[in-house]
């Protein structure tokens, strides 16, 4: 069975560093890890179980002034753990796979709408991305100095982003008067 990619996310941060859930949160806030993936803090806790069911993390009580009857669990990755993270890892990098992007859908059916809602639409979409695009560099400069893998990260999302954005510069220059 496959990883899906927010299980990956939570399971690679594990394989990095033994944590606990709020642990996880706090580097997916530090790192602007949600800039790139759809993980909510409510679907941590439930990812974990998920990985600890198929035998992929381990969980025991944390050591120290925690510890206790209800002392947060920390969080380790298995050896099926690291193997299945790397075999996910090497099928992402090396498969493309279609994009399924509502906004493809709405191009498909552009003729239902005029030239100047065209228009205005993308325009505003361009505009969200152009601020997208800042956001994420301000998270990217906030978090230096990072790591090489999750530098790359942040470039390939950003190279993304600009070409969206100049697409969308070229189909934004529709006809006003229509």
């Amino acid at each position: 069975m496959s990883l899906t990619p927010a299980e990956l996310t939570i399971l690679g941060l594990v394989i990095e560093k033994p944590s606990h859930g709020y642990e996880l949160e706090q580097v997916i806030e530090r790192r602007g890890i949600r800039e790139w993936t759809d993980l909510g803090f409510s679907s941590i806790y439930y990812l974990l179980g998920r990985l600890e069911k198929r035998g992929l993390v381990t969980a025991e009580p944390s050591a120290g002034p925690a510890a206790g009857p209800k002392a947060r669990r920390v969080f380790r990755a298995t050896g099926a753990g690291v193997a299945e993270a790397r075999d996910a890892t090497l099928a992402l990098l090396s498969s493309t796979r279609p994009s399924f992007s509502p906004f493809l859908t709405a191009l498909a059916y552009r003729p239902l709408v005029g030239e100047r809602e065209f228009t205005a639409a993308v325009r505003q979409r361009r505009d969200a991305l152009a601020a997208q695009i800042a956001a994420v560099q301000g998270a990217r400069a906030a978090q230096q100095p990072l790591p090489p893998h999750a530098e790359a990260v942040f470039d390939y999302s950003l190279h993304l982003m600009r070409a969206e954005k100049a697409w969308l510069d070229q189909a934004g220059k529709g006809d006003d008067t229509a």
